[in-house]
């Protein structure tokens, strides 16, 4: 099998995160230390829409194979590793003050630091070990060209496909992070096909943009999260009886 098709067959395994089938790749003879397709292997990985639980494993199979992180500074934290995390913190404490850019397929990753960049990949132990290391929870993420951006990690954890943002959430919300964070906006999925601009964002107005038919972000679960929100900042929690929204449902 040529590099050509074992190229395409991999994008296919990162689009699925199937490390199984990396796994049967490599052993094939697949170079991740050449580009796929005109990109980094591990690119391929960090901004494909997919994100689970398998990643890191995917993520060190690469790496293993000899690819390489165009930051390497954000190994530990994309590998969920905690005790190799602590080890280089231990060493570099001012890493928690490090920023880093890298394409995201949904909330943007411009100049943001490393608690940005687990909450948006969903890795908890690293994001355990970098508030207890004293990473700020209300870190804010550079603004871009047209003035936008400043998020905070919490805004990564409050759209996301199925709700994998919600252990993170909660994480976050114990260690202090403010629900009530204003910017002037962001780029929501930058340089994709779905890519949408959204302006005078809270966390609260962030996950309500789930509802958003682009999004594809379930509508009871965009509004539990909603709740949750509203209830960590101490609101009322109105009913929110029509849902999910009856005019919207397939008529019989």
């Amino acid at each position: 099998m040529s590099q050509d098709d074992l190229a395409a067959r991999f994008v296919t395994a990162v689009e699925l995160h199937a490390v199984d089938d990396l796994r049967t790749l490599l052993a094939a003879g697949l170079d991740v230390r050449r580009p796929v397709q005109g990109k980094p292997a591990t690119t391929w990985l960090t901004e494909m829409y997919t994100r689970s639980d398998r990643a890191p494993a995917l993520l060190q199979l690469l790496l293993q194979h000899g690819a390489e992180i165009d930051d390497p500074l954000l190994a530990p934290v994309l590998l969920d590793d905690a005790s190799t995390l602590e080890s280089v913190l231990a060493v570099s404490p001012s890493l928690l003050a490090h920023r880093t850019t890298l394409a995201s397929t949904f909330t943007p990753l411009h100049g943001v630091s490393l608690l940005h960049v687990a909450a948006e990949f969903g890795c908890l132990q690293a994001a355990r070990v970098l508030l207890a290391a004293g990473a700020p929870v209300d870190a804010r993420a550079a603004l871009d060209e047209h003035g936008l951006g400043g998020h905070t990690p919490l805004f990564h954890t409050v759209n996301t496909n199925a709700g994998r943002g919600l252990p993170m959430l909660e994480l976050l919300l114990a260690a202090g992070a403010r629900t009530d964070v204003r910017i002037a906006g962001l780029t929501w999925g930058g340089g994709f096909e779905w890519e949408t601009t959204l302006f005078d964002l809270t966390p609260v107005a962030y996950a309500q943009c789930g509802l958003l038919p682009q999004m594809h972000r379930d509508e009871r679960q965009t509004w539990a999260t909603v709740r949750r929100l509203l209830e960590a900042a101490d609101r009322m929690v109105p009913p929110l009886g029509n849902v999910p929204n009856r005019y919207l449902q397939p008529r019989r």
